[in-house]
């Protein structure tokens, strides 16, 4: 009765990573600038860390294009966001294969 709803989560949310990825293919193939996008990516996380949100909550951390909430570990398997260096590496590939 326990794991039942924490499974549920935790396949919840990796179906919430899983569309972060579908989007940055879909913009990487509208754009044609697979390599901007891994840019504009590192750029948000960058200015996210100088400038941490201080109102940031979980409940809409979904909403932002970086995650807002720092969290490793264990956390990260309830994060709704893929590592952003997972996301960029994927964007750089495509680049790469573009060519």
């Amino acid at each position: 009765m326990i794991l039942g709803p924490l499974a549920a989560i935790v396949l919840q949310m990796a179906v919430s990573r899983s569309r972060e990825y579908m989007a940055d293919e879909y913009s990487a193939h509208l754009t044609g600038r697979p390599d901007m996008l891994a840019s504009a990516l590192e750029r948000l996380q960058a200015d996210n860390q100088r400038l941490p949100m201080r109102s940031a909550e979980p409940a809409t951390a979904h909403m932002m294009i970086v995650n807002p909430l720092s969290g490793g570990g264990l956390m990260s398997l309830f994060s709704t966001h893929p590592p952003l260096e997972a996301r960029v590496e994927r964007l750089r590939h495509m680049s790469i294969e573009a060519r």
